[in-house]
């Protein structure tokens, strides 16, 4: 499937057309149907991955997870999870049964915070 094929579905999923699809991209006409034979640059295939909320990896075939997370996404989780971390350690708050936590403790918070995250903006991005 071409990344043509994959943009076409998901613009039929939508109830749109191609040619409403580049109107309300700001792309000229006929520049997606370029896509069955090129590969699009990617300013264009984010904008168009942005549009339908899935990854550009989707688009390109790479998987078939709508909702994959780009590595900047995944980047921004982690550090969200660190900040929630470094919040709570600030506070001398991170206790488990009114012990400090161990670095491994942590570690495992941490990671947990890293699943809850991702699942949430994956959940987020399939509406």
């Amino acid at each position: 499937m071409t990344v043509f094929d994959r943009v076409k579905l998901l613009a039929n999923k939508q109830g749109i057309s191609i040619v409403e699809l580049e109107e309300k991209l700001g792309f000229g006409r006929n520049s997606l149907y370029a896509w069955k034979t090129k590969t699009p640059n990617g300013d264009r295939l984010t904008k168009v991955a942005d549009y339908f909320k899935v990854s550009t990896d989707y688009l390109l075939g790479r998987t078939d997870d709508k909702t994959a997370l780009s590595p900047k996404e995944m980047s921004d989780i982690g550090q969200l999870a660190d900040r929630m971390l470094d919040g709570l350690e600030s506070e001398n708050s991170v206790n488990f049964y009114g012990e400090p936590m161990s670095d491994e403790d942590k570690t495992s918070l941490k990671a947990a915070l890293l699943v809850a995250l991702e699942m949430n903006k994956k959940r987020s991005k399939k509406d």
